[in-house]
């Protein structure tokens, strides 16, 4: 199996998310021997924000290095994606990875009737989230939530149903960051292998 582990914290050792993806690419390398794990840390080497020269498929170095990015998404059998919420959505550096593998007629198209059609049905795509205060259904926060709704259509565009482990309230205190973590740390142990 070839699993691609993206971290997209700027927090470092103290991340959630960061903790999160580490146990759930734990498990999956446990139960699947001889897991290839590529890891691509975007805070550590961040890309630079999409611009007509990095598109995937163009010319020149920048273009190329998109292109590498896209390949090793497509190459891999699972994504574990680490996504805190910034300012109600992704980090800035996990949209610039983005930008290089949402591509036309690669990981989706245009149908002559005006759908789209996903391309990359089967792909497994785990993302962990942490949030620092309340956004789930019925949250006070609610509204405000526009990670995971984000992600969720994201990838459904090209044809993927990602699955969540979501760590909320994080920054509430600390019995709710236990509970949040305790919360998450379950998910992952029913997550199949």
């Amino acid at each position: 199996m070839k699993l691609l582990h993206i971290d997209s914290s700027i927090t470092g050792e103290t991340s959630v998310s960061r903790s999160l993806t580490a146990a759930i690419v734990a498990k999956l390398a446990a139960a699947h021997s001889g897991t290839e794990i590529t890891r691509r840390d975007v805070t550590a080497t961040p890309l630079p924000h999409l611009d007509l020269a990095a598109m995937p498929g163009g010319g020149g170095d920048a273009a190329s290095a998109s292109t590498a990015i896209l390949e090793e998404f497509l190459a891999a059998d699972v994504v574990v994606i680490g996504a805190p919420m910034y300012n109600f959505t992704i980090p800035s550096q996990l949209k610039a990875w983005i930008d290089r593998i949402i591509v036309a007629g690669r990981t989706f198209r245009h149908n002559a009737d005006g759908s789209v059609e996903g391309l990359i049905p089967g792909k497994r795509v785990i993302v962990a989230i942490s949030r620092g205060n309340f956004y789930g259904v019925g949250a006070p926060g609610e509204r405000l939530e526009h990670l995971e709704t984000y992600l969720a259509a994201l990838f459904g565009f090209i044809g993927v149903t990602p699955e969540f482990v979501i760590a909320e309230g994080v920054g509430a205190g600390p019995d709710h960051r236990a509970a949040a973590l305790d919360h998450a740390d379950q998910t992952i142990t029913a997550l199949a292998a």
